[in-house]
């Protein structure tokens, strides 16, 4: 026989049927005063039996929050590092009872001022702004109290924020260590032809573990192409056309990497056994799929998701410090694959 409609259980019946106040259940649900253990363990266990669900409206009301915090992302639905971010981002942020919110501005300046003013309308208790690689960012139109923190950005000068980036020098760091922890001496490096941080952070990481190393990275050792796997190809060209190719080469990110195997392949040389090839992202899709598979530095999107979250709700909370300290630096991982061999005799 069919029932009529049923509705949400409510304070007063959790009080009624644990025989308390509904000042009592909302403590006890709460935590914001002690209540006796028994007696909370009795409210807790007929909350349950009822499917009692706290009203976060009401009771953000009451606290001034809505327990919502915004992320907007440039490139969110087209960048496969961007649902690690998010990952961070959404547990850091259940872990405290905050819900996120996500929205894409396309890497539109008037379109992310646009998304914070809707965001700012719903009365998200905080913002964070993220990029999909390491890049700076010019202060969005928004009041001078909300909360922000920027992921995988850096803020324009004069604009103090929280941000989190990764340390892109250790990254670089790590992909040369690794060759020449195998003998690699005759290493060369293709960079990126875009303009961001990343690409001047790994840049100077090169230099400066090669330099530690006491190796030149020059002589033909330095290319730069566009960040995808036809730029790879042509850099990697020039580099093993050479009357002397390198040994090794380190690459901006993983799609030159596989630019670079590829143009190993078309010449007959085989990888890693006559050349190495190290590349930075782990971009798994293509990490995983090549043959063999490459070894690469990964940057850590979620770590960055997870600390930009954490601090955002500790700033929301009063607990950081009244203004942006700076940029945190974090570090990626070496994930070994089959692309790193020993040099072979000359």
């Amino acid at each position: 026989m069919p029932t009529g409609p049923t509705r949400r259980a409510r304070v007063s019946d959790v009080a009624a049927a644990a025989g308390v106040s509904a000042t009592t259940v909302s403590h006890a649900l709460s935590g914001a005063r002690a209540v006796n253990a028994e007696t909370r363990d009795r409210i807790l266990a007929v909350a349950r039996e009822l499917g009692y669900v706290p009203d976060r409206v009401a009771s953000g009301l009451r606290r001034r929050r809505t327990g919502i915090v915004g992320l907007i992302g440039d490139d969110v639905a087209a960048t496969p590092f961007a649902g690690r971010i998010i990952e961070g981002a959404r547990r850091a942020g259940l872990e405290r009872d905050v819900l996120l919110m996500v929205a894409e501005s396309g890497g539109d300046a008037a379109a992310e001022s646009d998304l914070v003013a809707r965001f700012l309308a719903q009365r998200v208790d905080g913002l964070l702004i993220a990029r999909m690689y390491h890049q700076r960012v010019a202060r969005p139109d928004m009041p001078d109290d909300v909360p922000v923190v920027l992921v995988d950005a850096a803020p324009q000068p004069g604009w103090e924020v929280d941000a989190v980036v990764p340390d892109e020098a250790q990254i670089a760091a790590l992909a040369c260590e690794r060759l020449t922890r195998d003998g690699h001496r005759d290493i060369a490096y293709v960079g990126t032809t875009d303009e961001s941080r990343a690409a001047r952070g790994r840049l100077i990481g090169v230099r400066s573990a090669l330099g530690d190393a006491g190796i030149a990275l020059g002589g033909g050792r330095l290319d730069f192409c566009a960040s995808e796997a036809a730029g790879g190809r042509e850099a990697g060209g020039r580099l093993l056309d050479q009357p002397v190719p390198p040994t090794a080469v380190i690459c901006f990110n993983d799609q030159i990497a596989m630019g670079v195997m590829q143009a190993a392949s078309r010449r007959g040389i085989s990888v890693p056994a006559g050349l190495s090839v190290v590349g930075i992202d782990d971009l798994r899709p293509v990490a995983d799929a090549l043959d063999p598979g490459l070894t690469t530095v990964a940057l850590p999107h979620e770590a960055m998701g997870r600390w930009g979250m954490t601090r955002l709700l500790d700033r929301i909370d009063g607990n950081a410090p009244s203004h942006g300290d700076g940029v945190h630096l974090l570090h990626g991982w070496l994930v070994e694959r089959q692309s790193v061999a020993a040099p072979a005799a000359r």
